[in-house]
């Protein structure tokens, strides 16, 4: 894997994982958002569908959407878009 050195203050390309459902409105918005935020650099993100798997549906159960970096826990239900760049830069 290539990394980049130097963008915009994040040293590599981070690892953004969203878990969402169908027909959740707050998944929505936290998806438009990634998608917003992802044209800057920096991370690429992608989506799980929670329903997809048993143990996922268990694990989240309606906890969604949560976002996770680079496998790390960041937001549940909501994400702030600069919190989340201040995460992403740490």
């Amino acid at each position: 894997m290539l990394r980049q050195r130097y963008n915009r203050g994040v040293p590599e390309s981070r690892q953004v994982v969203v878990y969402s459902r169908k027909g959740c409105h707050l998944c929505e918005v936290v998806k438009e958002s990634l998608a917003k935020l992802s044209r800057r650099g920096g991370f690429t993100w992608q989506e799980v569908d929670v329903d997809s798997d048993t143990e996922l549906r268990r694990q989240f159960s309606d906890e969604v959407p949560v976002v996770f970096i680079d496998g790390r826990k960041a937001f549940k239900y909501r994400m702030d878009e600069r919190e989340f760049l201040r995460r992403l830069a740490s």
